[in-house]
């Protein structure tokens, strides 16, 4: 039955792949139109109606790019409509957290040393915090604070360091950031689906019958489309961290996450000057580099309890019946001469200073825990340990795969 946990990890990894992909496709088509629409400048003999142009070259081809500020005289029947990259970045990402964190709760989701809650409550506070994130956002967005965007704004980073401050209370440091990307992701493509793309429709469902469109819906996408613009490149590194222990594992993981979205307006707001003006100003890579050197310090100081906290805890049920299962000794022991001299809270192999991905590999609980991982990564398959650093023999493996097939 454990054979399964190879099949699940497949389709685990071509949803990462499909969500990689689209994601792809949205920010490099979110960043491509910003870079164009700053970039447009109005010349001589324009049509009517038209507010600028811009000539690029790419692939062999020259491209002639018009904006009307409201539409052409002529409407065209052919629009094509950027919204797909939107949806399927946020529908794979949700597949792939309910793959990751739900389906593997036990493991990635829940952090027993911060809350004992049952996955079912961890599920819930994952899923009910995205709907009631995007609620609150979007009322406030209608509330009159929208009519002042940089209290709206302020209000909007106030709100995700709450967020990363609560979900740090309750999962583990990895499901925390993630959450805070999905979270912030799901603000995002809300944006696009319920006010960005209906209010376009209006416009042009008003243009074809001839009737003047009321500005208020392109004064509504403005607003939600320059919030997209600074939360893209915090997501990004958010989508990033589950691999960087120094972003998700330390004591400061929330304060980490919160000033990254400084960051991408640091690093935004000189993109979007320089499209604009030709010249963006320096200074802010200055504090954009002062954010990251903070971010770096924050870093040190780890918050992994020690091995003695560690094996005096009691046992999740998970964890108790992967101990109970046959096998569990000889894979035990396995795990410790092959693999806990890296995967340990003071690491013994020169050159490692912390557990790669924060996975310890010292008590029997942690071995429990990480039963899944210790499967694919050490048993069915060798990328576990490197082979050009630690020879781990047959004999050590098949213990793993036997006892993980007996304890499923």
């Amino acid at each position: 039955m454990y054979d399964l946990a190879i099949i699940w990890d497949w389709i685990a990894f071509s949803v990462r792949w499909l969500h990689v992909i689209t994601a792809m496709a949205w920010i490099g088509a979110s960043l491509f139109f910003i870079a164009l629409d700053l970039g447009l400048r109005p010349v001589p003999n324009m049509p009517k109606g038209a507010y600028g142009e811009e000539w690029q070259v790419h692939g062999g081809g020259f491209y002639h790019i018009q904006k009307y500020l409201v539409a052409p005289e002529n409407m065209p029947e052919h629009l094509i409509w950027h919204k797909w990259q939107s949806y399927m970045t946020w529908v794979s990402g949700a597949a792939l957290l309910m793959i990751v964190y739900w389906v593997g709760g036990e493991l990635f989701l829940l952090d027993p040393t911060k809350a004992n809650l049952a996955l079912w409550q961890g599920i819930l506070i994952s899923g009910g915090s995205l709907a009631l994130g995007w609620v609150l956002y979007d009322q406030l967005c209608k509330s009159p604070l929208g009519e002042n965007p940089t209290t709206l704004m302020l209000i909007l980073f106030v709100i995700l360091v709450v967020m990363s401050w609560g979900y740090h209370q309750v999962f583990t440091g990895r499901a925390a950031l993630l959450h805070l990307g999905a979270f912030t992701a799901t603000i995002m493509t809300g944006n696009v689906f319920f006010q960005i793309m209906p209010n376009q429709r209006i416009v042009v469902a008003d243009l074809k019958a001839g009737r003047t469109p009321d500005a208020k819906y392109g004064k509504i996408a403005k607003l939600r489309s320059t919030h997209n613009n600074y939360l893209t490149l915090p997501v990004i590194f958010l989508m990033l961290s589950n691999h960087y222990p120094l972003a998700f594992a330390t004591e400061y993981s929330w304060i980490i996450a919160s000033l990254i979205f400084l960051t991408g307006v640091t690093i935004r707001h000189y993109f979007n000057t320089m499209h604009a003006t030709g010249k963006g100003p320096h200074w802010t890579w200055a504090v954009t580099v002062l954010l990251m050197i903070v971010i770096a310090w924050l870093s040190i100081p780890r918050m992994a309890e020690t091995y003695e906290a560690a094996a005096s805890r009691d046992l999740t049920p998970y964890e108790a019946e992967m101990v109970a299962a046959d096998g569990f000794e000889e894979a035990y022991y396995a795990v410790i001469g092959n693999c806990s001299m890296c995967h340990a809270r003071q690491p013994a192999w020169d050159g490692i200073r912390w557990a790669p991905k924060n996975v310890y590999l010292e008590t029997e609980a942690d071995v429990a825990r990480h039963a899944r991982q210790i499967y694919t990564q050490a048993g069915v398959s060798h990328a576990m340990p490197p082979p050009n650093a630690f020879a781990m023999d047959e004999e050590a493996r098949h213990a793993i795969v036997a006892w993980v097939q007996a304890a499923r």
